[in-house]
């Protein structure tokens, strides 16, 4: 369900979310450490990156310059 491209696009940021995104590779760990698989752990840290674009474009006061705005005209 959704947009294919912009999941895919999650999917392939967050390889590097884990790597430098603090929160994102500790949910990933965590994760890890349950013992699920590696899939899953990426697809929380996708849904993850997803919470935290909306909630930066939704702090934003000036929404016609955010960068959410500017990724999403792009895909």
């Amino acid at each position: 369900m959704g947009n294919a491209k912009l999941r895919s696009l999650l999917f392939i940021y967050s390889f590097n979310a884990c790597n430098f995104n603090t929160t994102c590779r500790a949910l990933y760990e965590r994760l890890l450490a349950k013992g699920k698989s590696k899939k899953l752990a990426l697809i929380a840290v996708c849904n993850k990156l997803l919470k935290q674009a909306f909630s930066i474009n939704s702090s934003n006061s000036d929404s016609e310059n955010s960068s959410l705005n500017y990724f999403c005209a792009n895909i």
